[in-house]
């Protein structure tokens, strides 16, 4: 089924998505990518306020290329979802209900999305310069030191993305090796 997704990612939009549903997201969503979130746990850590107000919100990995002047952002495709595990589950407690990246997700993770309730969102790999059209503005809002991986409040008008992981666990890798084995 494919849905059209307003933020900030509320729980009630979270409960009614399913594992391999497309969705268009429009709206404020935040980049970073591992540099980034190693901070904002460290910011966590000593008490300080994170940059932005992580509830209900929709975290991208990618680290996008710099742009031309004809536009807005470069080439903004996901990076490995993985790198960011470590730090998601604690983000994810604090309210964060959207990822975006690719490839699967620990254990962890998706434990942590299943408890408080968040979705995995899959964007295609190697379609960043397809991706950087939806974005329609961009501002680095923290940690500017580290370059392309500096957070990023970007503005997105039909972001193509697909439900990887459901709030419930459903996991579309899982679901995808299952139908393949059936046919065996």
């Amino acid at each position: 089924m494919k849905r059209r997704i307003e933020t900030p990612l509320t729980r009630e939009d979270i409960n009614n998505l399913k594992a391999g549903d497309m969705i268009e997201l429009s709206g404020v969503i935040y980049t970073a990518r591992d540099a980034a979130h190693k901070k904002l746990l460290e910011l966590i850590s000593s008490g300080e306020n994170l940059p932005f107000d992580i509830e209900n919100q929709v975290i991208y990995y990618v680290g996008p290329c710099p742009s031309s002047e004809d536009r807005v952002i470069g080439s903004a495709g996901p990076t490995t979802s993985g790198r960011m595990d470590l730090y998601a589950p604690k983000l994810i407690e604090m309210g964060l209900t959207g990822m975006i990246g690719k490839g699967q997700r620990d254990k962890e993770v998706i434990d942590a999305m299943v408890k408080h309730g968040a979705v995995y969102f899959g964007a295609v790999g190697g379609a960043g310069a397809l991706i950087s059209k939806s974005i329609k503005s961009q501002q680095v809002i923290a940690f500017e030191e580290l370059g392309t991986e500096a957070i990023r409040k970007i503005s997105v008008v039909d972001f193509p993305a697909i439900v990887v992981i459901d709030r419930y666990g459903n996991n579309l890798y899982d679901i995808g090796r299952e139908k393949y084995a059936a046919k065996g």
